[in-house]
């Protein structure tokens, strides 16, 4: 093991501590605005990495994490249900209701497919969870989706840092391979979509 590593491991707290730092990591990422500055995955994958390396246990880290991207996800969608239409009475975004209009059909058409995506994808983690609660999307639809797709994240992102347990430039590279797929994939559909709008 490297000493920086040895360093760091030695900075992280222990036991039920680092498994509710790991859980308000994966939490706080879900969130709209504050998870667009929270590199909650890259911490996730740096997590299951240390696993290789003797920090932690790696199914307590699948739980945990999930267990944060499931409960960030939940309370976007509750504030999005709240707040949503008070925050977009806001001036500064009322030249933006057309898009917003537009978002929210697409959203009511394709609503399992976009909070797959959202969750994969950093820039629209927290934004969409936030715009389903505002669509009114039933919540039991958006609690199983998300309860499936918190539970892919939460394995998926620590079992990349694992699997790249040698260095941490191979996790990293693991992790940016998973994310370049799934933009590939979303691209794909879009393109789908765009074609089947235009086809009617």
């Amino acid at each position: 093991m490297s000493h920086w590593l040895q360093q760091f491991i030695t900075l992280l707290p222990d036991g039920a501590a680092y498994l509710a730092l790991i859980t308000l990591v994966a939490f706080l990422e879900a969130l709209p605005l504050i998870g667009l500055l929270m590199p909650g995955s890259t911490l996730i994958v740096l997590a299951g990495f240390l696993v290789a390396h003797g920090k932690g246990h790696l199914l307590q880290l699948f739980f945990f994490s999930a267990l944060g991207a499931f409960t960030g996800d939940f309370l976007s969608y509750w504030l999005g249900g709240r707040l949503g239409q008070r925050i977009l009475a806001m001036p500064w975004l009322r030249k933006q209701n057309s898009k917003l209009l537009e978002a929210k059909i697409f959203l009511n058409e394709n609503g399992g497919k976009s909070l797959f995506y959202a969750r994969f994808l950093g820039p629209i983690r927290g934004t969409i969870p936030f715009l389903a609660g505002i669509s009114r999307m039933p919540p039991a639809f958006f609690c199983k989706a998300t309860f499936i797709n918190a539970l892919l994240w939460g394995i998926a992102y620590p079992g990349l840092g694992y699997l790249g347990g040698e260095s941490w430039q191979q996790a990293r590279h693991l992790s940016s391979r998973l994310g370049l797929l799934v933009l590939l994939t979303l691209g794909a559909w879009l393109f789908h979509s765009w074609l089947k709008r235009k086809s009617k």
